[in-house]
């Protein structure tokens, strides 16, 4: 059994009575078509269930009405909600997208991901590759003179094209002054992997809060909850009078209020803990975890937003620069009364 042919914009002019570039009009919403003219047209498409075709639509406009997103490390918390803010900003605006991963990112070949995109006849590029290691060594000229604009997740200030960065230094230190606010005084760190920028500047926010700090106080973790309990067990050794932890990310703390509860160690009595992403479990952690906020999706969504804003004015990407600011978002993990 064969399946129906699709109904085509022909038809659908031969019922209305008008002709195909009319029909086109109606369907991009022109505004030169009668009213009357337009209502017909438009009875006769719901009647016969026309659906246009995305790709002619495209051909017509010169757009395909799709974005490249280049993304990595999507087992981790951070790129995902980056990624559901990018997706749910691009279904609002009308457009889909052609995702690329980068494996591994920190020997990420950028020549290749953005030839395989613009082989895709994208719009503009969302560019949102976690910065490890040399992720970042790709070639400035490559990027500056793309025949499409391309926006830039970054955690750091690029200077030549737009970013939406998040202030992971001062979310460092808005935790740590925050743990010192409630009367901690020796304040450990459970970070992550440095190669990672993200980890570095959480790292040096500590820093910042702090001033003196040593050696002894800092554990590197890997992001995973496992690390989280190695790091609290490791600075209790070397470390004793630690009464405080800031943790780098809310999956490691989760391991440090396990561990925590398995030594008898009361929270936040004994030692006050605060994490960082605020990710929805956070609130049923027990007990529920003090965390630092930074808009992950917030980032996602603005990155889109801005490069389809460059697309719909046809102007040329200048190297803004976006910096989201993050928030403390306080629980009992932290707070003694």
């Amino acid at each position: 059994m064969s399946l129906p042919r699709p109904i085509t914009i022909r038809q659908v002019a031969h019922e209305a009575g008008v002709s195909t570039q009319t029909v086109s009009r109606v369907l991009n919403d022109r505004p030169d078509v009668a009213p009357e003219t337009r209502q017909r047209v438009q009875q006769v498409i719901d009647r016969l269930g026309y659906k246009p075709s995305a790709i002619a639509r495209s051909l017509i406009r010169r757009r395909s009405q799709s974005l490249g997103v280049v993304i990595a490390e999507l087992g981790q918390y951070g790129p995902v909600r980056r990624l559901v803010g990018i997706e749910q900003a691009a279904n609002e605006l009308g457009y889909s997208l052609h995702l690329s991963l980068a494996h591994p990112p920190e020997d990420i070949n950028g020549d290749q991901i953005l030839d395989e995109l613009l082989s895709w006849h994208v719009d503009g590029i969302v560019w949102a590759v976690t910065e490890i290691g040399d992720s970042r060594s790709w070639k400035q000229d490559k990027m500056t003179q793309l025949p499409v604009p391309i926006v830039f997740i970054s955690e750091q200030t690029l200077s030549f094209g737009p970013t939406i960065s998040i202030d992971n230094r001062g979310g460092g230190a808005l935790a740590t002054r925050h743990l010192l606010a409630q009367g901690y005084r020796h304040i450990g760190l459970i970070g992550g992997p440095q190669l990672w920028v993200a980890a570095r500047q959480r790292r040096l926010g500590w820093q910042d809060a702090l001033q003196k700090f040593e050696n002894r106080q800092i554990f590197e973790g890997d992001w995973s909850a496992e690390s989280g309990e190695r790091g609290l067990h490791q600075l209790l050794n070397t470390f004793p009078e630690m009464d405080a932890v800031f943790v780098c990310n809310d999956q490691m703390a989760l391991g440090v209020l396990q561990a925590a509860h398995q030594l008898g160690i009361r929270i936040p009595q004994d030692l006050g803990v605060i994490g960082y992403d605020n990710m929805p479990e956070a609130n049923y952690f027990y007990p529920p975890l003090t965390t630092v906020r930074h808009g992950l999706s917030e980032q996602g969504r603005l990155a889109v937003e801005q490069l389809v804003r460059i697309l719909e004015t046809d102007s040329q990407p200048a190297p803004e620069i976006t910096i989201l600011k993050p928030q403390l978002v306080v629980r009992k993990s932290s707070v003694m009364n």
